[in-house]
């Protein structure tokens, strides 16, 4: 019983001796991957600026920094950006984009800043949205549909809120809640080329009164489906039917 305890210990040392090789080997060899969204490189800087549209549609935009918080929290090399886009009538999408350098932690679930900042989770949905740019295609994304109570002049109020999200690298889209998808795939390209998949993370949020959320996000998707043709480099298989499954899994 000794002997067959050791063998096992034995085989177990060897392979965490093996798996440290082989990852300390593509951890010095890895090349990391380009961008799936435009960006611009910054004097001095480890980072790029993402580029995103100034006007999309009708909606005008300023650019927004991003909090203190954030930067000093993630990684050194993580790239940003960030802008509050209005419309006419008031309606408000805050667009933001986190890119990863080399430190896969850059990324992060929604559910830290949401939940950080007062917000409740009420539903959380795979879907798609159509973009017809540069050839029709459905992007997989994320929504989640939240809620607060806050206080407006001195009384209490109900807010709602939609917050849609997706990932993005080169020639990679995921729109996977868990993020297993994407970290496969980041682990299967990493292993066979050498090279460590760049992703970022898109948001898109909005915040309506309570019950509006569904005018919201109808409104949301006529954004994002304008938008993003603006930004992102990566697209995903164009539809060739209405029949036809749209986007290619890796």
């Amino acid at each position: 019983m000794k002997r067959q305890h050791l063998i096992i210990l034995v085989a177990v040392i060897a392979l965490i001796g093996a798996s440290a090789v082989i990852l300390a080997r593509l951890q010095s060899n890895q090349k990391l991957g380009s961008p799936g969204v435009k960006t611009t490189p910054i004097p001095g800087s480890v980072r790029v600026l993402v580029d995103l549209p100034e006007k999309v549609l009708d909606f005008e935009s300023k650019e927004i920094e991003q909090s203190a918080i954030v930067t000093n929290t993630l990684p050194r090399d993580t790239s940003y950006g960030q802008r509050l886009y209005r419309a006419p009538d008031g309606f408000e999408v805050l667009l933001n984009v986190v890119m990863m350098g080399t430190d896969r932690t850059s990324l992060h679930k929604p559910e830290f800043c949401l939940v950080g900042g007062g917000w409740r989770i009420d539903s959380s949905e795979e879907l798609t949205i159509p973009v017809s740019q540069p050839h029709p295609y459905q992007l997989p994304v994320i929504r989640k549909t939240v809620s607060k109570r806050d206080i407006l002049n001195g009384q209490p109020i109900s807010l709602g809120g939609v917050y849609v999200y997706w990932y993005v690298a080169d020639q990679a889209i995921s729109g996977d809640a868990t993020g297993s998808e994407r970290m496969w795939w980041m682990a299967k390209n990493l292993l066979w080329t050498g090279v460590l998949q760049r992703w970022a993370y898109v948001t898109c949020f909005t915040v309506c009164p309570s019950g509006a959320e569904a005018t919201a996000y109808n409104r949301l998707q006529q954004f994002i489906a304008a938008a993003v043709p603006e930004f992102q480099l990566t697209t995903g298989k164009a539809e060739v039917s209405a029949t036809t499954q749209p986007f290619a899994r890796q």
